[in-house]
């Protein structure tokens, strides 16, 4: 049996995503789109010439490792000031830093979800099961120090 979902996906419209532009989406439906994988919470690199993004295994300090979500999710500002929170309205500025296997860029993209999306499979473990998420593979950043992160490029 699969443990709980800890994202509240329940009593949401079949496929709203299909159906509604991001602008248009409840607070809830927009949250439910989040996979799960943690990626957004790792480190990057940026190349100032290029504008290159590198995906570091150095987490935000925040980061659960074993599930691969904000142990402080609600409050999480108060310890990360700069934690960005993606909305529709921001979207476009940051989807060059996003996983390119992000729901919030797929579909900023027009593209459509993964089958292992936890929205379309019905299971939030299908994202870990599918090997997206770093469970239990990250480092956080109060154990690098800012210089060494280079040594922990996972994703160019």
């Amino acid at each position: 049996m699969s443990p709980p979902d800890p994202i509240p996906r329940s009593g949401l419209a079949d496929r709203f995503w299909e159906r509604k532009p991001l602008k248009k989406l409840s607070q809830k439906e927009w949250e439910s789109l989040c996979d799960g994988c943690g990626k957004c919470c790792l480190n990057k690199l940026e190349d100032e010439d290029t504008g290159q993004v590198a995906l570091t295994r150095v987490a935000c300090r925040l980061l659960d490792d074993a599930t691969c979500l904000c142990a402080q999710y609600p409050i999480r500002h108060q310890f990360v000031p700069e934690c960005i929170v993606l909305k529709p309205s921001n979207i476009a500025e940051n989807a060059y830093w996003m996983p390119d296997t992000c729901a919030y860029k797929l579909l900023f993209q027009g593209k459509p979800l993964h089958n292992w999306h936890p929205l379309i499979s019905g299971r939030a473990e299908s994202v870990h099961e599918a090997g997206i998420t770093l469970r239990n593979q990250t480092v956080s950043e109060m154990e690098v120090h800012d210089d060494d992160w280079e040594d922990y490029i996972i994703e160019e």
